[in-house]
């Protein structure tokens, strides 16, 4: 590769990039690096705005780099938002949060991860509120990097936070050593002094920024620096004129730098329009009002690419032409970054030594030490301290951990799993880690690895490199990460940032819409294009079976409609090639958190929706925590967990006589009769009644039909069973059709034919299927020789298709093979249970995973045959309401009534009545009615009548208000105090709540008034019970009769659409009317069905004047589907069937 050349030495020192200046910068750091590179220079600093998110990404890169053999220096900075002083600023914030409407503004505005510059509003005055101006500071060693952390870190505190991070003098005071700054750009220190003072004449101006000056010298010293910039604006020419005076006045040295924002001269264009991008629907910013993309670079005034010296001095030539300035000034402001660059910024990178909490290790002790103390204990308690097999399989575990130097993080594990215990159920296992008896015997996991045959080196590898990673499965994740950060502190536990990108299919339909494409055109391309490209991305990778997402290049490769579409409009593909993959927007990881002491100095930690986290992610598309020597805990919840909590509640109120179960109340339950090692797995009562008999009702794992179905086939009898049902029943397994060779190996085990006694051994629990990853390895190492860390190794090399380990895979193959003949196996044989390893790798699951999963789908299933009425309250109760429907149907397919709400009886969860048979809807399901307001009627009724709800002594009627007393009426809740005084519900509900009485006399004179009222319509009732409970009210509308009757006669709900058949029953309940573009109607009819699905039938060739459809009706009808329109029909005067 050739490298421009440049005379004048330069090194950018203000440089941003899509990584943490979103929607102001594009383009990842290892974009601009490269082209710095290639374009001549040997350094770059990344200078984001308020924050440092883009340093991972820098750091690694830079080691890319210098493996390429690229010399280049990375440089850490910030543009940090910076005010003479945040007391000044907490003043004005406090007198702003005293106007109640002004503080609920502030409130909603003021938290996010994801800072957008609105770079025209930080170059004008600004009120004090919003104002923060730009401080370019630079790390010139470990000890500044570390300071540098530390100013970010206490920029986000809620106390400095509003729209944007903010430090000032004090803070730099605090943490400036081993630190250069410089006064940025026209949103910058100087240019605050500037904008603010103009008005007021030059001598206001320059005083300003003396004592600017004065106090930056003050803290810095020499390491303080007027930066000027090159660019057509004429108010950066006034500045730069006012910053050269100062700066001679002072003896402070001057920098130029390119301010860079996108990694090459090209993309400027994508850059306005991403900057666009970042406020639709948010309003249009100044800079952009009324204005179209310009066509050329020009139209701007200034590029912003990373520009080597030459360039930089051929902008000064070109920007500066007619103004007076001093060449040799300038120059020598250029080339001073190289000095700052080269001699005053050590080259490091960052201490990335692994940081674990001490506190974990007890005084006294080392970590190995802790950590073979507490495995000790833990099979003492288990009873399990005698047997060699224990004891053995402990102690190699425990070398390899101490080893590869990962006991701290085990006691970090234990020290989490101590504190959830506490508060919580947590899952038997999840991944990998259950296949480790150190995890065991901790209490990480639940589940006995040796007793299950699980193997360690499929989670820890003596000879791999990375980190363990153990998911640890809670019922309310949340909940224990907040006890976590209060206990440890919010600088010990950070939870995890997520950086969200822009998406091909957004990306096209915002695009089209900056350029006027027809909606309905680049909604039809992105409802296709993936479908299209699918096939072909996975012929083009040799994929005959399973799941596969394709690449946006994909995409782009292999879906004609999209190649169509980007051919009549180039426009958009131009400015999507340059998009897509770019930041968005930044979120939180579902359940991971950083944990180590002192955060705030080893990582620049943010803050996003009020919550403070780490600026780099970790995940399945980056890795930025682990290299930078932090580990990520996964605390992830499972609501079949917090389920399981619910019907314990139960259990212990109906049968143990617990009135108010505590946590511990429902641990120990669990403990006895739950616990892996107490629980009965192979309880014949349990099998047969569920899993053979198909009751599912919230059974983990098999919530879909698929499984249910495939389930039933396969009659289960044990937890292996149910481990091969999971592990199969995937898109992978099944488009190969192994759930049906399986099915047929299960009812002939006579004619499976094993290669020897060990392959018995390891596959007849499977029917000598290789389903589980596990029996690979061990087929590798009892058969091949192989050992049990090179057997894993080898499950890995081959489920990791396309990672250019062929010569790792051949190596293997060979010792494979060789020890096959060695054990008397026929090479020919060998060469095809290899074969076999390599068609299985693709579907093989594993096997630690689904042991840990399936005992959770047993715990289930055990709840349910003893504890029927229990588990099915804490199903309807966890379900979420899209599913509450579906829910309460299952629940009276099995037998139960369910009660209609009533405030003397509903509770704050789903309740059983004492005859086990029915069970009560709660008031929490009531939508606009508050906690507080259920508090009151949980603690003062029954309630006998109108008069006792309305004036009861003790009720706190500012808690129980108007409000919730219409909830509770028109959600059916009060029907039992309609008494015989009442016309009906409506005419109480005018009494008592529309004309709210004060007192029993204008009670009595309502109920005369509002008399005529008489009951709610039917349809009223229905809107009521469907918008205040969000559960349609399908027994008012159609009968359970009738719903069976269509059953037997195979006519399914709209939800349930068979394609082949084409005939199903929905009831209506919207209709849209619609025209085409020629000008003829059509409707759009949302319709639902027994499960609470709303589903859209678009409906051609409408006669308006004789079609008529009725609301709220059962309907049958032969439908059309595709998967790009949905649902469609012609002619519904001859194709819908009003039932009944």
């Amino acid at each position: 590769m050739d490298r421009t050349e440049s005379k004048i030495k330069f090194v950018g020192l203000h440089a941003h990039s899509v990584a943490g200046s979103i929607f102001d910068a594009l383009g990842y750091p290892q974009a601009h690096m490269d082209f710095a590179y290639e374009n001549g220079c040997d350094a770059l600093a990344l200078t984001d705005h308020g924050n440092m998110n883009g340093l991972a990404y820098q750091v690694l890169h830079a080691k890319k780099m210098m493996a390429d053999g690229k010399d280049f220096k990375p440089i850490f900075g910030c543009e940090a938002y910076f005010l003479p002083s945040l007391d000044d600023w907490r003043d004005e914030y406090q007198k702003a949060m005293e106007d109640k409407k002004n503080a609920r503004k502030i409130k909603k505005e003021g938290q996010s991860g994801a800072t957008v510059e609105d770079e025209n509003a930080s170059k004008k005055t600004q009120d004090l509120l919003r104002r923060r101006r730009h401080l370019v500071l630079l790390a010139q060693n470990q000890n500044g990097l570390n300071n540098l952390f530390k100013l970010i870190s206490e920029s986000y505190l809620p106390e400095n936070y509003y729209r944007y991070p903010r430090i000032d003098y004090a803070l730099l005071k605090k943490y400036n050593e081993g630190i250069i700054a410089s006064s940025a750009c026209l949103g910058g220190v100087y240019a605050g002094n500037y904008w603010e003072h103009r008005e007021s004449g030059e001598e206001a101006v320059l005083e300003a920024m003396r004592e600017t000056t004065r106090r930056m010298v003050d803290v810095f010293g020499d390491r303080w620096y007027g930066e000027i910039q090159w660019n057509n604006v004429p108010e950066q020419h006034e500045l730069n004129n006012y910053i050269i005076k100062v700066a001679q006045e002072f003896g402070v040295k001057l920098l130029s730098t390119a301010d860079s924002h996108y990694p090459n001269p090209d993309a400027w264009k994508d850059r306005e329009l991403y900057k666009r991008l970042g406020w639709l629907g948010k309003g249009t910013p100044s800079w952009a009002e009324g204005s179209e993309l310009p066509d050329a670079v020009d139209e701007i005034g200034y590029e912003l690419y990373p520009k080597n010296g030459d360039q930089m001095w051929e902008s000064y030539k070109t920007y500066a032409d007619g103004i007076d300035y001093d060449d040799d000034l300038v120059l020598k402001s250029i080339e001073e970054s190289y000095h700052i660059a080269h001699e005053r910024i050590e080259r490091f990178l960052p201490d990335n030594t692994v940081r674990l909490p001490s506190f974990v290790v007890p005084a006294g002790h080392t970590e190995d030490e802790a950590l073979v103390n507490a495995t000790l204990e833990g099979l003492r308690e288990r009873n399990l301290h005698n047997d060699n097999e224990y004891l053995d399989r402990l102690r190699h575990e425990l070398n390899v951990i101490a080893d590869r130097g990962f006991s701290k993080y085990f006691l970090t594990m234990k020290a989490i799993c101590d504190v959830s215990n506490e508060m919580m159920l947590s899952g038997p296992g999840r991944g990998s880690a259950a296949g480790s008896l150190v995890a065991y015997v901790l209490g990480i996991t639940q589940v006995d690895p040796i007793k299950y045959n699980l193997l360690f080196s499929r989670f820890l590898r003596s000879d791999a490199k990375d980190y363990p990673d153990i998911d640890y499965d809670v019922s309310d994740s949340m909940l224990l990460k907040e006890k976590l950060v209060e206990m440890w502190g919010k600088d010990t536990v950070a939870p995890i940032s997520n950086w969200n990108t822009l998406q091909l299919r957004s990306l096209i339909k915002d695009i089209s819409k900056l350029y006027g494409v027809p909606f309905i055109e680049a909604n039809n391309v992105t409802g296709v294009m993936i479908r299209e490209a699918t096939p072909l991305a996975k012929e083009k990778h040799g994929m005959k079976a399973g799941m596969y997402t394709p690449t946006w290049e994909e995409v782009m490769e292999f879906s004609s409609s999209l190649q169509t579409y980007l051919n009549k409009y180039p426009q958009v593909k131009a400015h999507v090639e340059g998009l897509v993959g770019q930041v968005r927007s930044c979120s939180r990881h579902a359940g991971g958190v950083v944990i180590a002491e002192d955060l705030d100095r080893y990582m620049p930690l943010i803050n996003s929706g009020g919550v403070r986290q780490t600026p780099w992610s970790e995940g399945q598309n980056v890795r930025h925590l682990e290299p930078m020597g932090f580990i990520k805990f996964d605390l992830l919840g499972l609501s079949t967990l917090k389920m399981m909590e619910g019907s314990i509640e139960h259990i212990l109120r109906r049968h143990h006589n617990v009135e108010n179960p505590t946590y511990a109340d429902i641990k120990k339950f669990y403990d006895e009769n739950l616990h892996p090692d107490v629980l009965d797995l192979n309880d014949k009562k349990v099998y047969k009644d569920i899993f053979h008999a198909g009751k599912w009702a919230g059974i983990f794992q098999f919530t879909e039909s698929g499984a249910q179905d495939f389930c039933k086939r396969v009659k289960p009898n044990n937890i292996i069973d149910i481990s091969a049902i999971t592990s199969i029943y995937r898109p992978g397994p099944l488009s190969a059709n192994v759930h049906e060779e399986f099915i047929e190996a299960m009812e002939h085990p006579q004619r499976i034919q094993y290669l020897s006694d060990d392959a018995r051994e390891i596959t007849e629990e499977t029917f000598g299927f290789m389903i589980f990853q596990e029996q690979i390895a061990l087929l590798a190492h009892k058969l091949g020789g192989l050992t049990l860390d090179e057997g894993n190794l080898l499950r890995k090399v081959l489920t990791k298709k396309g990672t250019g380990k062929d010569s790792l895979k051949n190596k293997l193959r060979r010792k494979f093979i060789d020890g096959c003949v060695e054990k008397n196996i026929d090479a020919d044989e060998a060469r095809q249970l290899w074969n076999k390893f390599e068609f299985f790798s693709g579907y093989g699951f594993n096997k630690s995973h689904a042991v840990s999963y399936s005992i959770i789908s047993y715990q289930c299933a055990w709840l349910f045959a003893y504890y029927p009425a229990e588990w099915m309250a804490a199903f309807l109760d966890k379900e979420p309401e899209t599913r509450k429907e579906k829910a309460i149907n299952i629940a009276k397919r099995f037998g139960f009534k369910i009660a209609p709400l009533d405030i003397n009886k509903s509770g704050s969860v789903w309740e059983i009545s004492e005859d086990g048979k029915t069970l009560i809807q709660p008031l929490t399901s009531i939508k606009g009615l508050g906690a507080s307001a259920i508090e009151q009627i949980l603690n003062n009724r029954p309630f006998l009548n109108a008069e006792d709800l309305l004036f009861r002594e003790g009720v706190v009627y500012s808690k129980l208000n108007k409000k919730a007393l219409d909830a509770l009426c028109r959600g059916g809740a009060l029907d039992d105090l309609v008494d015989e005084r009442f016309t009906g519900r409506k005419h109480f509900w005018s009494a008592c709540v529309v004309d709210r009485p004060k007192n029993l006399k204008r009670l009595s004179v309502n109920m005369e008034t509002y008399r005529p009222e008489g009951d709610f319509t039917e349809e009223e009732i229905i809107q009521f019970k469907t918008d205040l409970t969000g559960v349609f009210p399908l027994n008012l509308v159609i009968s359970q009769a009738t719903i069976e009757r269509l059953s037997e006669k195979g006519v399914p709900p709209i939800s349930e659409f068979d394609p082949d058949l084409l005939l199903c029953w929905f009831i209506p309940r919207k209709v849209t009317v619609k025209k085409t573009k020629k000008g003829k109607t059509y409707w759009i009819v949302e319709v639902i069905d027994s499960n609470n699905q709303l589903t859209r039938i678009r409906c051609w060739g409408i006669r308006p004047e004789k079609d008529k459809i009725y609301l709220n009706r059962p309907y049958m009808s032969k439908l059309k589907y595709d998967e790009q329109w949905g649902f469609s029909t012609y002619a519904i005067g001859k194709s819908f069937r009003l039932l009944g």
